[in-house]
């Protein structure tokens, strides 16, 4: 591969729910960032609040925004977000079109998460129940920025729950709707407002006896509370819930935890996460973005 092929702009890699971009040696995007920076592009990882709504969220990649722009001279970036960081992505988008090129949902729950669906109904608002989940995650939350070494943001663990239900996100969707198909699996617009859309997303791979894999094991036992889309998601986000724009494909052999980069094992079938990016950043290249 070409050393020199680069990105006309920025990429921004937009992390999810208890996202960060480095602990100790261990960076989140890690595996990515070095791919993309080896064929030339530059490469930036927001921090963003780790549990909170999309909006908020949003919100402050428009302020990162505007310090890579400011920092590196371009005029407009790419933005990748995975998981709800794709809807942190759309949110920056509709609002400042002329500081984004595009944005790449990358097992993002674009039409909302039946998890999320299934945990919001187990957990009665007020009980109990709600109570210590909110401050399980709330905790969680603040030792990754202890580890971290970053500033605590704002954080909401129910406003973040409740951000990613299906309805949460179909109210964020009435109001941002750039992207979306018009109807339930197909492909949407490819390019509003001078912004391209593109998504990508997988789903679980059948089980290998030979190599197991305990993080694919738990996003396997969570696929199971999907109704709408069992055995079509990748054990967080349903595969048709996941379309944005250009669909590029949305059935990889590939959890969503996997999907953040990590390189999949060796074994008949298996996808390079990190290989995706990087034709991703090929095909941005070659749109001029």
């Amino acid at each position: 591969m070409r050393q020199d092929t680069t990105t006309l702009y920025p990429i921004l890699l937009v992390h999810g729910l208890f996202g960060f971009e480095r602990i100790g040696p261990f960076e989140l995007f890690h595996g990515v960032k070095q791919a993309l920076k080896a064929i030339g592009v530059q490469v930036f990882v927001p921090h963003l609040s780790a549990i909170h709504d999309n909006e908020l969220r949003g919100k402050q990649l428009l302020c990162q925004i505007d310090a890579v722009l400011k920092g590196t001279g371009a005029v407009k970036v790419n933005l990748i977000g995975h998981s709800q960081g794709a809807l942190a992505s759309r949110y920056a988008a509709a609002l400042a079109p002329h500081k984004v090129a595009s944005v790449t949902s990358v097992s993002g729950p674009n039409h909302g998460s039946e998890l999320a669906d299934f945990l919001r109904k187990a957990l009665i608002p007020g009980k109990l129940p709600e109570i210590v989940a909110q401050n399980v995650a709330t905790l969680f939350s603040d030792f990754l920025c202890l580890l971290s070494g970053t500033t605590a943001l704002p954080r909401n663990a129910l406003a973040a729950l409740n951000a990613l239900t299906t309805a949460g996100v179909g109210d964020f969707n009435d109001k941002y709707p750039q992207g979306l198909p018009q109807s339930w699996g197909g492909q949407g617009a490819a390019q509003v407002n001078d912004v391209r859309y593109y998504s990508w997303s997988g789903v679980v791979p059948s089980m290998n006896l030979l190599q197991p894999d305990p993080v694919q094991d738990l996003c396997r036992a969570l696929s199971q509370y999907f109704m709408t889309e069992p055995l079509q998601n990748d054990g967080f986000v349903g595969r048709y819930s996941s379309h944005l724009g250009t669909v590029i494909r949305s059935d990889y052999p590939i959890d969503h935890l996997r999907s953040l980069g990590r390189t999949a094992d060796e074994h008949p079938g298996a996808v390079d996460s990190i290989q995706l990016y990087v034709e991703h950043a090929l095909r941005l290249q070659a749109a001029n973005l």
